[in-house]
């Protein structure tokens, strides 16, 4: 099982049916599996504010969801979580494409990049980074388990070592 698809049946087995994204090609392969499988609903959104008002709705509508965004679009979010997701207590799985390190072509991915995990540590998210597919089936059942159990979003963030990265 690849790192696309070992996502996908942790997203099964944690029933977690509605992912909003913002569309990137380095997620595309996790994000082509999603849609292709009935069991989910993959809903695009414009902006990485607007996935999670969308994943914290359908979870107050009682359906669980989970949010895929890009590193650089992480900080278009930073209100819905702090203002939103973390008070309202909704636990939102967040994967997110973790640009600026090795293999890195975007000098203006880096600077994001590099910013993204000290901001989660500064709103007290919890997060995980996958530089490669070892154990990553007990991270992502852990990751999920621990975001149910705390009612808080949760980042697990997914580096160009693990994925491959965009091409120039």
């Amino acid at each position: 099982m690849n790192w696309a698809e070992m996502i996908v049946k942790a997203l099964k087995d944690w029933d977690t049916s509605l992912i909003a994204y913002v569309p990137d090609i380095s997620i595309h392969r996790v994000t082509s599996l999603i849609e292709a499988d009935p069991y989910f609903r993959l809903v695009a959104a414009t902006r990485e504010e607007e996935a999670i008002g969308i994943a914290v709705g359908s979870y107050a509508a009682g359906r669980n969801a989970a949010v895929f965004m890009q590193s650089s679009g992480f900080g278009n979010s930073v209100n819905a979580l702090a203002s939103l997701c973390i008070p309202s207590r909704t636990p939102i799985p967040m994967f997110v494409n973790l640009r600026g390190g090795p293999g890195e072509f975007n000098i203006a991915q880096v600077a994001m990049g590099q910013a993204v995990r000290p901001i989660m540590d500064q709103l007290g998210l919890v997060h995980f980074t996958l530089d490669d597919d070892r154990n990553m089936e007990k991270l992502l059942d852990g990751a999920m388990k621990l975001c149910h159990a705390n009612r808080q979003p949760l980042a697990v963030c997914m580096t160009q070592l693990l994925h491959g990265g965009k091409l120039a």
